[in-house]
C-alpha cells in the first residue's frame, strides 16, 4: 500500500474555515466535495488539537519481544489511539512491530555505523522518564537510544472509472476512490542528546501545574495563563504558520508525529557500538498522556 506525502493532506497547511455554499443549478466539481470534507475534518481536528494536544489517548504500549527459535526479536507497539499535533486521530488497530536485528543492521549499513556511534551514550539515566527513574530499573552502562514515533498517513485505496485528468481524452481512466486514514511507525536513533537536552516531551503548560509543591493559587494562575497564551504561535498543535518541531522531534521527522516511547539497546562500546546479550529496556513513561474525562474525574474523586 502506497503512502501519500504529508503535504497531500489539506489539513497539513491548516486551511481557513470556509464552508462550501450551494444553490440550485450550481455547477459542482470534485474540488467542491473535497473542500466540504476538508472543512469538517479541519474543524474537528482544530478542536482536538486544542482540547487534547498531541499524545496518547489509549493503548499504544511499546514493548520488547525477545527473539527465539520461532520468534524474531521485535520492538512491538500494541493497538491504541493517539492524537497528533494537527488534531488528527491516529489509530493502530492491531499489533505492529519493527524487527530489531534488521533495523540495527540497516542503520549500521546506511552510513558505516556513524549514526550508531552518535546515538550511543554512557550514563543513560540522564535520558529516562521520571517514572523509570523512580522505579530503580537497572540501566545498562552503555546503550544505543532510539525513540518510537507514530504518525498519521493517508493511503489511497480502491480504483473507480473516471474521466482522464490533464491533457487526455481517454474514457477508460481510473481514479482513487478512497483515502484510508492509516499510520506509520518509526524507530529513530537519537543523536545530539546531552545534559541540557534529553529529547523527551515536556508538559504543554507551565511546570507549576505538575509541581506537587505548588499552592492552589499558583496552580490556578498557571492554568489561566496557559489558556490565555495557548492560541498564538506555531510551536503547538493547531498553531498558525505551520508546525515547528516539538522538543522530542529530530530535525528530519514529520513534526506532527507522536512520541510513544524510548528504547535503550545495550551496547559494549559507544565508540564502536555492537549489541550485547543484555535485553533492551523500553521506557513508556516519557510520552504525553491524554487521560479521558471519566479517568480524570475518578482521579480527583468525583
Amino acid at each position: 500500500m502506497s503512502i501519500l506525502t504529508k503535504e497531500a493532506d489539506p489539513l497539513f497547511v491548516q486551511p481557513r474555515a470556509e464552508r462550501p455554499a450551494y444553490a440550485t443549478g450550481m455547477l459542482l466539481d470534485a474540488q467542491d466535495f473535497s473542500d466540504e470534507q476538508t472543512y469538517h475534518r479541519s474543524r474537528l481536528a482544530r478542536a482536538m488539537a486544542f482540547l487534547a494536544g498531541g499524545g496518547t489517548l489509549a493503548g499504544l504500549e511499546v514493548e520488547h519481544v525477545p527473539g527465539s527459535a520461532t520468534q524474531v526479536e521485535e520492538i512491538r507497539v500494541k493497538p491504541g489511539l493517539a492524537v497528533d499535533r494537527l488534531g488528527r486521530l491516529v489509530e493502530l488497530p492491531r499489533d505492529a512491530c519493527i524487527r530489531l536485528p534488521n533495523w540495527f543492521a540497516l542503520i549500521e549499513a546506511s552510513d558505516g555505523g556513524d549514526t550508531l556511534r552518535t546515538a550511543a551514550y554512557e550514563n543513560v539515566a540522564r535520558f529516562v522518564s521520571p517514572r523509570m527513574s523512580d522505579s530503580a530499573a537497572v540501566l545498562p552502562a552503555s546503550a544505543l537510544i532510539a525513540d518510537v514515533f507514530i504518525r498519521f498517513v493517508g493511503c489511497p485505496v480502491g480504483l473507480t472509472p473516471s474521466f482522464a485528468q490533464g491533457p487526455f481524452d481517454a474514457l477508460n481512466a481510473v481514479s482513487t476512490s478512497r483515502i484510508r486514514d492509516a499510520y506509520e511507525l518509526k524507530l529513530i536513533p537519537r543523536s545530539g542528546l546531552d545534559d541540557a537536552y534529553d529529547g523527551l516531551p515536556i508538559p504543554p503548560a507551565d511546570a507549576v501545574l505538575s509541581n506537587p509543591a505548588s499552592t492552589a493559587a499558583e496552580r490556578r494562575d498557571a492554568a489561566q495563563d496557559a489558556v490565555l497564551d495557548a492560541y498564538g504561535g506555531a510551536e503547538h498543535a493547531g498553531g498558525s504558520g505551520g508546525l515547528q518541531p516539538a522538543p522530542e522531534h529530530p530535525a528530519d521527522l514529520d513534526y506532527s508525529a507522536v512520541f510513544l516511547g524510548r528504547v535503550f539497546i545495550p551496547v559494549d562500546d559507544i565508540t564502536s557500538p555492537a549489541r550485547t546479550a543484555d535485553v533492551p529496556l523500553v521506557d513508556n513513561w516519557g510520552r504525553r498522556f491524554l487521560p479521558s474525562s471519566p479517568l480524570l474525574a475518578q482521579w480527583v474523586g468525583l
